[in-house]
């Protein structure tokens, strides 16, 4: 069975050390987040995590979810609902919501550590919370204030889950073929009808109301995405007074079967004729829709570092225990009967893959929250809006590769174990199976590489790439005469030049045909995310070479750092191929040939 144990030592060195989060968050006017607060924050989601939920990871893939179909009802694993409640009493939903709706007012930041902790411990049941902060960022932003007096305070309290009611039969990423209908009544609400398909916690029983954020279109709408609109859609009816009514039409028609997070239930939602209302300007929902989705991908690339930590916890462990042959360069523990595997270079090969891209991924995920709460804090109005375009530039880098890379990290996690990583006692392949899903949801692989390519650098004249290869042009030059660093911002700087002319090639080639935005994203989103990781394992070693480190640390940094610049980043080199091959290699075949 495998185990997990919060990785505090780098979190804090990363939150600390690397990124300044201390002097950030004082100049950013949380009085309320120092240091001793922080790091029993940090204690006490360790403990949280490890003691509570990580135990219950195998009971709810074993168990999974129970469906009611004369009542529509579903019920959670054993252990569930109670790890629930005490996430709730401990104040963890609202750790980072505006205290004048209940939160406790911290820094959006400090809930990536969280976050990490609850997905490595327990991905399925970190599922049933994930939504309700997307469903608070939409009403925070766009609804009514009667809306955010009522439906704000019990989801930050922890009473009411929330959920995205965005995909149906027929349409997954096209939203604009949605169907839903919202037709309106007397009173100022709307009847909602309409069938949604893979509605993550639809329907639970961890807490007494469930709030659907629902896509619909009025009888008036314009066809396409520029007629979607969006409802607040509670399980049992709320009126504007706050008082909860009758049972809301609408329920949970099944509930999926799926190949992983199967203590996570996932939802065919119907909704026949049920009361809801709108949120935000008719037709304007794609808005506010994109504030939700913007906030719960960020999320998934969370779920994909919480993945790949766990795994690397188990598969170092067998690594170190598991005696089986010598070293090719003779017995390095003569006293045994044989060496433990971690001798061998294959093993070290994935132990160093997984290691390398997964502290990362940390940085990378921390330093996406830095800017949001940089964008909502800063008291300079240029430096909010910069940091607003570079958070969203990084989303999709972060969403795909943290989750791609995790399905590659529990891959080699598991080969670790050889045999024994297959077989159901080890827990390993609950990982690999709950890895898959997050490349899926939340919008593909493939979506975050268009939404890259066209919606974060084409339409934006790579505004936020920009931004960031300054930001890695100040740290190259602050750094450019350290002989310790050389090794590592020389590459760096050939890359980022390398990065900025490619894109400047594929938009030239854009400009005479659209196909090369979609022929160049996928491998234009790794090669992205290389330099992205390339860029943190730089900042990693400057800072662990500074006085005050102990040498364990300096010891793996240097060379995780090292290994990461020789055997990781040259993936670039395909990528780069690849997007200077251009589109007529993927668009020459005619369809009809395909199976010829």
């Amino acid at each position: 069975m495998s185990s997990y144990a919060a990785p505090l030592s780098d979190i804090r060195f990363a939150l600390y050390d690397v990124l300044g989060a201390e002097a950030l968050f004082a100049r950013l006017g949380y009085a309320d987040a120092s240091r001793d607060i922080i790091d029993a924050v940090l204690d006490e989601a360790a403990r949280f995590t490890g003691n509570v939920l990580a135990p219950l990871n195998s009971v709810g893939d074993e168990i999974g979810c129970a469906f009611d179909r004369s009542s529509h009802e579903v019920t959670t694993p054993p252990g569930f609902r109670q790890a629930y409640a005490q996430f709730v009493e401990g104040g963890w939903t609202g750790l980072t919501a505006a205290a004048e709706f209940g939160g406790q007012g911290l820094p959006h930041t400090l809930g990536v550590p969280l976050n990490e902790m609850i997905n490595a411990a327990n991905l399925a049941w970190g599922n049933f919370p994930l939504l309700s902060h997307g469903a608070v960022e939409a009403l925070k932003q766009h609804g009514e204030a009667w809306q955010q007096e009522v439906f704000l305070k019990p989801l930050i309290d922890g009473r009411w889950t929330g959920t995205m009611c965005l995909t149906e039969p027929h349409c997954g990423t096209d939203l604009g073929l949605l169907k839903t209908r919202a037709e309106p009544d007397a009173d100022g609400s709307y009847a909602i009808t309409g069938t949604k398909i893979f509605i993550t916690a639809g329907e639970h029983d961890l807490t007494d109301n469930i709030v659907h954020l629902v896509l619909a279109r009025l009888p008036d709408a314009p066809p396409g995405p520029k007629g979607i609109s969006l409802f607040v859609t509670p399980k049992f009816k709320v009126a504007r007074d706050g008082s909860v009514g009758a049972r809301n039409t609408l329920h949970c028609g099944s509930i999926e079967h799926k190949m992983g997070i199967k203590g996570s239930v996932t939802c065919v939602m119907n909704f026949d004729g049920a009361q809801g209302y709108l949120v935000g300007q008719p037709h304007k929902g794609l808005q506010a829709m994109f504030t939700m989705m913007n906030t719960a991908r960020l999320g998934v690339g969370l779920q994909g570092i919480g993945l790949s930590e766990r795994a690397y916890q188990n598969a170092l462990r067998y690594a170190r225990e598991r005696l089986q042959s010598r070293s090719l360069g003779g017995a390095r523990y003569p006293d045994k009967a044989a060496d433990p595997i971690i001798v061998q270079p294959d093993v070290r090969r994935m132990l160093l893959t997984v290691k390398s891209l997964t502290e990362g991924s940390r940085l990378l995920a921390l330093h996406a929250a830095t800017l949001i709460d940089v964008a909502h804090h800063a008291a300079d109005a240029q430096e909010r809006a910069d940091a607003d375009t570079l958070v969203s530039f990084l989303t999709p880098i972060s969403k795909a590769c943290q989750t791609e890379w995790a399905v590659e990290n529990t891959y080699h996690a598991l080969q670790c174990f050889g045999g024994h990583g297959y077989i159901h006692e080890h827990g390993m392949e609950q990982l690999a199976r709950d890895a898959r899903i997050t490349t899926l949801y939340e919008g593909t692989t493939g979506i975050q590489a268009l939404d890259l390519m066209g919606r974060k650098t084409a339409a934006t004249q790579a505004a936020g790439l920009k931004l960031f290869l300054a930001e890695v042009e100040a740290f190259a030059k602050a750094n450019e005469g350290d002989a310790a660093l050389v090794e590592f911002v020389r590459p760096l700087r050939d890359k980022a030049s390398e990065w900025a002319m490619l894109t400047r090639d594929v938009l030239d080639r854009a400009a005479r045909d659209p196909e090369e935005i979609g022929a160049a994203s996928y491998d234009y989103l790794f090669y992205s995310g290389y330099v992205v990781l390339a860029y943190w394992w730089a900042r990693s070693v400057a800072t662990a070479l500074r006085p005050g480190h102990d040498e364990a640390l300096r010891e793996s940094k240097l060379q995780t750092a090292r290994f990461y610049f020789a055997r990781i980043l040259p993936r670039t080199l395909a990528h780069a191929a690849n997007i200077r091959s251009g589109a007529k290699p993927l668009m020459a075949l005619d369809e009809a040939l395909f199976g010829a």
